[in-house]
């Protein structure tokens, strides 16, 4: 009996293990995440490499962590390279153990990432906003405090006090909290004492914060704090409490969600609904810990609030490393049993510093909800980012106030909680209302339920009716969330079917992007024989991925255009932005073209409106178009990305078709940022204002390729330069030279300078002529001036008494020459000694001694 009763404790043990992250340390050690074959042994692995095994990767199937004492270089580093070699060249022989390795990275420590209520400085005047039109109304910069005390309104004060004693609120900020029950500005919040009436209020629901931790022992959290789902991966400890002085992020944003009423600060949006934390943004991390927190306890946490993400500074462009997208993709498929796990991100708080959410790799997929915030009033704020990925918006601070919540300490609120990162927990807070109602709701069908409910705000800014007739904005999404509409709508919608995907070959543009008001525009034709192979019925979410090589990333601007002529703009200019390196394999998503067929031409403009030195060329681009299936039997789940998933711009699939690069005979208006009003070429003779530069006449023949397995037609893509009116400086008019000048197709500053740079060279190289002529004459002149006396002939020298033919004769003759004459100093001499000089000659002193030596003989 005592030998069950051990190994059952044993096994107990081993799985509460399995469970629970092994402790890390970074300082000391190097770790390996491995992906190996399900009949692999990680032990064998483990001892071919020379590592130390520490476990199974979180959730993630066949993902192993490995272990080692830190050091320079590890045999397993030169290993795992040489195996990566051979998996290429598919030489998998004589590898024993380690032919079961499928895939291994080296784990690197990264900077921690940035909270989102830390909001920048509020600019002195908001910048515009990217896709507004023309003399649209600016952003409101209304976060200043205000003065004078609002006045409530009577009715809705006492709306308010009938709703607290109905449902026994007595937390003593309630009346503080706008968001829930705006007296002021009527209508102004998330609309959720309805819901609260009808008695759901989270219950069944659990939402986890990914953050700094949260508070635990507080008394507005402890009764929903939920410890199974929660883990601090900083510390690496079962209880992830706030520990260093700013750990009040996690616990403040937990508030909003689940606040428990009872007579302790404020309430909650899901206040029955259970609270965890997963405490990652305190210490620096790895992928694997960030991959493990996305996947913890996925079955039980059906909500991951992240109000955190890349640095919002308008030039940086950062995505999840693999690990964690194979994470967010596992709990799209397995969690939630089956149904997929919600992810909420904060849209970003740079929107004055030009950014833009489609930069962010978090905020831009398609299976994360990205929440953007508007203030009290309801207007736009100056810190919040626009992009096509933005899905809804809500309440945050703005308008001289914030939101009301919950702090760190026993009995501690907080009045002054704001940025983006408090508008992601009040999205998340209506989730778990709308899984309260409805827990069978898939995160597809969640997000479907937001395009249908979200309400259109400041109408009278830009907004685009979609193909289903839905309002979609860049700042707003498709509005600001309303929790009773959503829970409403969580009850009756049917609920889709399995998601599909069809894959657009790599479309080969390699041509240069003309600068200025020119625009490169790239098509590709879908047809509704690719539709039906992919077995894709209609649109949700669109992904283009795109390689554009340029000398300053800033400069670019990117927009897709849909068949039902709605227009995403996935990529704006960002004046900060100075990297050189373009675009990188990276997809940018909209949300705006839900519900679309997806049959006909998609198209995508580039442009580079910034005339400066800095160029660049449009290299390839592939289009996916995500949706419901057809037939639900014959869908299979998304494979699993992988790093070489990209790694396909070459392959051929088809007979080549053809690429081509020609002027548009018309105008059109494509602006850096443009407006979500719809710019189409028109068939019109160009005006004397515009002329074609030359890369409106460069054709190119670039081989393209044959849909994927989704998609197996061949296709053909057109690739076409599209001028448009360009400012007066840059047409000819503006020359500030006589027009038989070449104009070079550039603005009159750049002419400036060309013409400038000429004249220089020109005078550069007179004045380095003048100079050799010069030297030249004066040494001339030296040579005249050294060759004082005549130089004799042969004869000269023989009657000298030199040799006739000899250098030494010449000489000896030039010299006698030379004394012979008249001297300038003659008068000094007398008549003797003048007679004495004559007698004692060279000849005759030569004549002398040749006679004295014929004597000696």
């Amino acid at each position: 009996m005592l030998l069950p009763k051990c190994l059952g404790l044993l096994a107990l043990v081993c799985l509460s293990s399995a469970a629970t992250p092994r402790v890390r340390t970074h300082e000391t050690h190097d770790y390996y995440a491995l992906h190996l074959r399900s009949d692999a042994s990680p032990q064998q692995v483990a001892s071919a490499l020379g590592l130390d095994y520490e476990g199974k990767l979180g959730e993630l199937p066949d993902h192993h962590t490995f272990s080692s004492p830190r050091r320079r270089r590890h045999a397993a580093d030169a290993i795992l390279e040489d195996l990566r070699r051979r998996r290429r060249r598919r030489d998998l022989t004589g590898l024993g153990a380690l032919q079961g390795v499928l895939w291994s990275q080296k784990q690197k420590t990264k900077a921690r990432m940035v909270k989102r209520n830390v909001l920048p400085p509020i600019p002195h005047r908001a910048p515009p906003v990217p896709g507004s039109k023309e003399g649209a109304k600016p952003a409101s910069v209304a976060d200043v405090p205000v003065n004078t005390e609002p006045v409530a309104n009577p009715e809705a004060v006492t709306q308010r006090t009938d709703l607290a004693r109905e449902l026994s609120i007595e937390d003593p900020i309630f009346n503080e909290q706008w968001h829930l029950f705006n007296t002021i500005q009527l209508g102004h919040d998330i609309n959720v004492t309805g819901v609260w009436k009808q008695g759901i209020t989270g219950e069944g629901a659990t939402a986890v914060m990914v953050d700094d931790g949260i508070d635990m022992y507080s008394d507005d959290l402890k009764d929903n704090y939920f410890a199974q789902g929660s883990y601090d991966f900083n510390e690496q400890t079962d209880e992830p409490k706030p520990r260093l002085k700013d750990d009040r992020h996690g616990t403040r944003c937990a508030g909003e969600i689940a606040a428990v009423k009872n007579g302790v600060c404020g309430v909650g949006v899901a206040y029955s609904a259970r609270i965890g934390g997963l405490r990652i943004l305190s210490k620096i991390i790895t992928d694997e810990d960030e991959a493990s927190a996305m996947n913890y306890a996925y079955q039980d946490n059906q909500i991951y609030s992240c109000s955190w993400g890349p640095p919002d500074d308008g030039r940086s462009m950062d995505a999840p490393g693999i690990l964690i997208r194979k994470a967010v993709v596992n709990a799209i498929q397995k969690g939630r049993q089956g149904k997929g796990n919600i992810y909420v991100f904060a849209a970003g708080n740079g929107r004055g510093s030009g950014d833009n959410c489609n930069f962010d790799g978090y905020t831009n997929s398609i299976y994360t909800i990205t929440v953007g915030g508007i203030d009290r009033k309801g207007k736009q704020t100056y810190y919040s980012e626009h992009c096509s990925a933005q899905l809804v918006v809500t309440y945050s601070s703005g308008s001289g106030d914030a939101i009301h919540t919950t702090d760190v300490g026993v009995n501690q609120c907080y009045a002054n909680h704001g940025g983006t990162s408090a508008a992601a927990p009040l999205g998340a807070g209506i989730f778990a209302l709308a899984l309260s109602a409805r827990p069978e709701l898939t995160w597809r069908d969640l997000q479907q339920i937001l395009v249908l409910t979200s309400v259109p705000i400041n109408e009278d800014e830009d907004w685009d009716t979609t193909y289903i007739g839905r309002k979609f904005s860049h700042a707003y999404g498709y509005g600001k969330l309303d929790a009773y509409a959503v829970v409403e709508k969580a009850k009756t919608i049917d609920l889709l079917k399995p998601q599909a995907w069809l894959n657009s070959p790599w479309m080969h543009v390699k041509h240069p992007i003309p600068q200025g008001v020119e625009g490169l525009i790239s098509t590709f034709d879908v047809t509704e024989d690719q539709m039906k192979k992919a077995n894709l019925e209609r649109v949700e979410h669109v992904t283009v991925t795109m390689n554009i090589e340029h000398t300053r990333r800033g400069d670019l601007s990117v927009e897709l255009r849909s068949p039902a002529n709605l227009v995403s703009h996935l990529s704006v200019t960002r004046r900060l932005d100075d990297a050189k390196q373009g675009y990188v394999d990276w997809t940018f998503m909209s949300v705006a073209h839900w519900g679309e067929p997806g049959i006909g031409k998609w198209s995508v403009v580039v442009k580079d409106t910034e005339v400066n030195e800095h160029n660049g060329s449009f290299t390839d681009w592939k289009l996916t178009l995500w949706g419901e299936c057809v037939d639900p039997s014959s869908q299979e789940l998304l494979p699993m990305p992988k790093e070489d998933d990209d790694d396909d711009h070459d392959v051929m699939t088809a007979s080549p078709s053809f690429v081509s690069v020609a002027p548009v005979t018309g105008e059109t208006d494509l602006p850096a940022n443009p407006t979500d009003h719809q710019h189409r070429p028109v068939n019109a003779k160009p005006t004397g204002k515009a002329k074609p530069t030359s890369s409106d006449h460069q054709t190119t023949t670039t081989p393209s390729v044959s849909v994927s397995a989704s998609a197996s037609a061949s296709v053909s893509a057109t690739v076409t330069s599209l001028p448009s009116e360009p400012p007066e400086e840059d047409t000819e008019s503006s020359h500030f030279l006589p027009h038989y000048f070449p104009t070079f197709g550039v603005s009159k500053r750049t002419q400036f300078w060309i013409y400038g740079a000429f004249a220089i060279i020109v005078l550069f190289c007179a004045g380095l002529g003048t100079y050799f002529f010069v030297q030249r004459r004066k040494r001339r002149r030296s040579e005249r001036e050294d060759y004082e006396f005549e130089v004799l002939d042969d004869e000269d020298v023989a009657l000298n008494g030199g040799v006739s033919g000899k250098k030494k004769g010449r000489r000896a003759g030039e010299l006698y020459d030379a004394f012979a004459g008249e001297s300038d100093e003659e008068g000094l001499l007398s008549d003797e000694d003048d007679e004495g000089y004559r007698d004692e000659g060279p000849a005759e002193r030569a004549a002398e001694r040749g006679k004295e030596s014929r004597d000696e003989k």
